[in-house]
């Protein structure tokens, strides 16, 4: 049983947010009793710090006691650290890829991981996912872009070309959503996160992104938010505009099927639709352990994929 959407912090990261307390505006606050210490850095999308999370045994035991025989390890997006200048984000992106990559080689059969990139110096993001790579890695997890700049934005085109190059996974894994619309109920994360998927993986699939780097294996979180279930709009819309059909070799549902998904949908009818619309080769078991929402354990009934991903 394999688990393609799972986290980790090492506690090399843990030292390293303690050192840059100050820098990061890095938080441990105490909520509930019997929880453990909320972490909040710069003031956003605070979490429970759960051990499961930064205790290594803990995670392997929980993961063997689930039927996870194979975990693909990420980095969190909380930590992704975009809005600090580009120095912060270089540095923890290099300890927490070093952390990662140590981890997996002494677990090789159990463990693999993606690291974390800046991804706003594109050049530098580059750079630092090819040294991951050259440590073991597999590939990066990153955000959905950057409140300037969507993927498809050739802003980004040095670090699609070097994870063309190397053929890297990039999963793309969506921050909670700033819609001032939805600050109540939860809103941000239960519609928010999927939505923040769908606006990218949208943009992605329209720009013909995949037709350019076609060696890039993509991986869109939670199912790839909306978009499996709207691709009859896309479809209509491209028979419809210029402007939609532009950059396209294909019609929309055709695309779907370039990308692939993790099954974190917590449906099974919802899970079905997407092996349906994308392939079963395309979709691949995630659980987003250890956060609140994960799928645990996770589905799965859909497994060929696994192996196209991590040769």
């Amino acid at each position: 049983m394999y688990d393609f959407h799972t986290h980790f912090i090492p506690p090399d990261v843990i030292t390293w947010l303690k050192d840059h307390q100050k820098t990061v505006n890095a938080k441990w606050i105490k909520k509930e009793e019997n929880k453990d210490d909320f972490l909040v850095v710069n003031e956003k999308w605070g979490f429970e710090l759960k051990k499961a999370f930064t205790d290594g045994t803990l995670y392997l035991n929980e993961q063997e006691k689930a039927g996870v025989t194979h975990s693909l390890l990420s980095p969190i997006p909380q930590l992704f650290m975009y809005d600090f200048p580009e120095e912060i984000t270089t540095d923890i992106s290099t300890v927490y890829n070093h952390s990662l990559a140590q981890w997996t080689k002494s677990t090789p059969q159990k463990l693999s991981a993606l690291g974390t990139v800046p991804l706003t110096n594109p050049e530098k993001a580059a750079q630092v996912l090819r040294d991951g790579m050259n440590l073991g890695l597999k590939g990066v997890i990153i955000g959905p872009g950057l409140p300037e700049h969507m993927l498809s934005d050739e802003f980004f085109t040095p670090f699609f070309e070097e994870a063309n190059r190397l053929k890297a996974i990039v999963f793309i894994h969506p921050l909670l959503c700033e819609d001032p619309r939805l600050i109540r109920r939860m809103m941000p994360n239960l519609i928010g996160v999927p939505w923040e998927t769908t606006v990218c993986a949208t943009d992605l699939l329209l720009s013909g992104l995949v037709d350019k780097y076609p060696s890039v294996k993509i991986l869109f979180a939670h199912g790839g938010g909306f978009l499996p279930y709207q691709i009859g709009r896309l479809n209509k819309g491209y028979e419809q505009w210029q402007l939609v059909s532009s950059k396209l070799q294909a019609k929309p549902s055709e695309y779907l099927s370039r990308f692939w998904y993790d099954s974190v949908l917590w449906n099974q009818e919802s899970l079905d639709f997407l092996i349906k619309s994308v392939g079963e080769d395309r979709v691949v078991p995630g659980s987003d352990y250890p956060f609140d929402l994960c799928v645990w354990p996770p589905e799965q009934n859909n497994v060929k994929g696994r192996h196209i991903l991590l040769d």
